[in-house]
């Protein structure tokens, strides 16, 4: 059984930064492509960013690309997301995922609770 359980979220001001964690059981990270999605109030889930399993190639969304790095470290079994200079529209529940695919969700297989990130002055 799959377990993803997401942190690090909060409350910040825009500009500001914050970095989400991704915690995997067993060696998850290690062998599957992960991903960050997000999903506003009201809005449908939409794509942040992915990492392939072997962590030579990822992948952003043109609304977060030059903001938001994603990483993974296999001997702790995480995927990071730091996200800088955020702005009010980044405001959304952040879910970590695990598959096969690189932006679309349908190809993830595995999804975390979510954490939530809110961007306000």
């Amino acid at each position: 059984q799959v377990h993803l359980v997401e942190s690090g979220g909060g409350l910040v001001q825009p500009g500001g930064s914050l970095r989400l964690s991704c915690a995997a059981s067993g060696r998850v990270v290690s062998s599957y492509s992960m991903g960050w999605f997000r999903q506003a109030p009201g809005k449908e889930r939409e794509f942040v960013a992915a990492i392939s399993w072997s962590g030579i190639s990822t992948y952003y969304s043109d609304s977060v690309k030059g903001r938001f790095t994603i990483s993974k470290d296999n001997t702790q079994n995480t995927v990071f997301l730091q996200m800088n200079s955020l702005k009010l529209e980044d405001t959304a529940l952040y879910l970590c995922a695990a598959g096969y695919g690189y932006s679309d969700a349908v190809d993830y297989h595995y999804w975390g609770q979510g954490t939530q990130v809110t961007i306000s002055s």
